[in-house]
């Protein structure tokens, strides 16, 4: 018998042993995760001047800042009105006029959130996986894009063509230009503008882009009165 208790009383320690081992692994598993999380390969810093838009005319160089928490557990509340309140709140200063710098940051509700410059290596804006690389939450969030366009000429009567998941609203030079809402997948060219113009130099894009669960991105271009991208323009900060 007393073998016996002393081979249960070995085997449970071996199993406690075992079992602290495997929690610690566990979290040295997490933190490892988060020392590799990376936003290479769908991001890559800005490193030129100034960057034109890809062969589809899709805007690839924008100012993203990271994610403000908005918890929301389903797309489906994502109402006109609920859009337009959450996106009109002003979480920071000078929220609707600044074109920020890289590295800049801004503080909501006691949190200091950077602006990143950065180009996407793909037509479209991976926001969750900009989130996600930075360690930030990816879900229950919205994000706020800024990026500026220099047109050589004036340039009338085109689109602003935007898809986004969720919901989204985007202003050019200071006006709203186009909106989706409710719960959605990016789509390109999912919503787009009335006819609008172009000023000859520098036109700000300013867009906010919320989501609850699941993954978030979006995608921006102009279109002509033909539907035919807009490319002769120049992405500069």
């Amino acid at each position: 018998m007393k073998m016996f208790r002393n081979t249960l009383i070995l085997g449970f320690t071996f199993l406690a042993i075992s079992a602290l081992q495997g929690w610690s692994d566990m979290a040295d598993g997490a933190e490892n995760d988060l020392t590799k999380r990376t936003i290479a390969p769908y991001f890559v810093p800005v490193a030129s001047p100034s960057k034109t838009p890809d062969a589809d005319g899709f805007l690839q160089r924008w100012l993203l800042l990271e994610p403000i928490d908005k918890p929301n557990r389903s797309n489906t509340v994502f109402t006109d009105s609920y859009v337009r309140n959450a996106l009109h709140t002003e979480y920071f200063p000078d929220q609707f006029t600044v074109v920020p710098n890289d590295g800049d940051t801004v503080s909501v509700e006691g949190r200091e959130l950077k602006w990143h410059a950065l180009d996407a290596t793909g037509f479209n804006v991976k926001l969750f996986r900009f989130a996600y690389g930075l360690n930030k939450q990816p879900y229950g969030v919205l994000f706020w894009a800024v990026t500026v366009i220099d047109a050589p000429r004036e340039i009338r009567n085109v689109r602003l063509a935007v898809g986004s998941n969720s919901a989204s609203m985007w202003w050019l030079n200071g006006q709203e230009a186009v909106s989706l809402f409710g719960d959605r997948r990016m789509v390109m060219d999912d919503a787009v503008s009335k006819r609008i113009t172009l000023k000859k130099g520098r036109n700000i894009i300013r867009g906010a882009v919320i989501n609850g669960p699941g993954m978030s991105d979006f995608c921006v271009r102009f279109i002509d009165e033909n539907g035919d991208p807009v490319k002769n323009l120049e992405i500069r900060f």
